[in-house]
């Protein structure tokens, strides 16, 4: 199974310091929606992975994630696309859990529920954190230059084996060439 897993803002769609809280504020980045769809068409499975800490926050609530969640998978949907499965952590900033990156959680969950190995698997994301999740299972960082990218590419800490690509559009590019 060819497996990519996503980091949701920032990556598919524009991020917000205040946090993504309505569906209205989701607003996919160029391009991000056609690179899944095109890697749905190359035989891969999408799947997204990411901290909500909105809804521990009370920011917002389930209800409205599943909303924000569902303009996604439309929207996705219009141009041919799929997401398999989208895990979060619904926990705040502030918390001991193991769910929320750079903490593997999410991650393993992932594994267990697809049965695969994620050695190698691109995780793809646009912070420390998401980079830092991926290398804990074993999996190859691909840090895209959207969101908070091209700050964290910046940082010292960043993974060595990390790949760096514009945007999505460009990883899926690399990956089915």
């Amino acid at each position: 199974m060819k497996l990519i897993i996503l980091d949701r803002d920032g990556v598919i769609n524009y991020d917000s310091e205040q946090f993504i809280k309505s569906p209205d504020e989701w607003r996919p980045i160029p391009g991000s929606l056609e690179a899944i769809a095109l890697l749905n068409r190359w035989g891969w499975r999408a799947v997204v992975a990411s901290n909500q800490s909105g809804v521990g926050r009370g920011l917002f609530d389930m209800d409205t994630l599943n909303a924000i969640h569902d303009k996604m998978l439309k929207s996705l949907a219009q141009v041919g696309g799929r997401i398999d499965a989208i895990f979060f952590c619904p926990h705040p900033a502030d918390s001991t859990c193991n769910c929320r990156k750079p903490k593997p959680g999410l991650l393993i969950d992932i594994r267990e529920r697809f049965h695969v190995d994620l050695t190698n698997v691109p995780i793809v994301g646009d912070s420390l954190r998401d980079l830092q999740a991926a290398e804990a299972v074993g999996g190859l960082p691909y840090l895209v230059l959207t969101g908070k990218g091209a700050k964290t590419q910046k940082d010292p800490q960043l993974p060595p084996q990390t790949l760096v690509f514009d945007d999505l559009a460009s990883v899926a590019a690399h990956l089915i060439s």
